[in-house]
């Protein structure tokens, strides 16, 4: 699902018109993705096939995400304790991101000739971080039958 959306993500308008306005490549940063779904799904598996399909692209750059940044800054905080001062890393070098991914997952539990069926959607957005002007928004549904064995209590 998510090499499909990305794909898709990356084949409209935005890219080439902050290329033409920016000449380099985007930054985008994959930021929440909301399960709203009856289901556990594990969203952070999902956030990453978004991240490496983003990245394997070519056509964009990607930046940590909060979470991950924080991790990062405090390891740059050690560093300016432990470190030689030929390696330390320099606070304040961190690359801002034009544009940030957001989504969520929805369920519909349905029933179709006599069959429990579960639709799930997952709608993507991408924003422009300065303008909050949406650039692209992405849609995916999925149809799942889940048969009932006969011999079920």
């Amino acid at each position: 699902v998510s090499q499909e959306m990305i794909r898709d993500c990356l084949n409209h308008t935005w890219i080439g018109e902050h290329m033409t306005a920016k000449a380099k490549k985007p930054v985008i940063i994959v930021g929440s993705m909301r399960n709203r779904s009856s289901e556990h799904i594990a969203v952070k598996t999902f956030v990453n096939d978004i991240e490496r399909a983003f990245i394997n692209s070519g056509q964009v750059t990607v930046v940590a995400s909060a979470g991950d940044r924080e991790e990062m800054r405090s390891e740059k905080e050690d560093q300016r304790v432990f470190a030689s001062v030929e390696t330390i890393k320099q606070m304040g070098k961190e690359l801002g991101a034009d544009f940030m991914m957001t989504g969520e997952v929805n369920t519909i539990v349905d029933q179709e000739e006599g069959k429990k069926v579960i639709f799930y959607q997952v709608d993507l957005t991408l924003t422009n971080i300065e303008t909050n002007v949406k650039v692209w928004l992405g849609q995916k549904k999925i149809k799942k039958f889940i048969s009932r064995s006969r011999y079920s209590s």
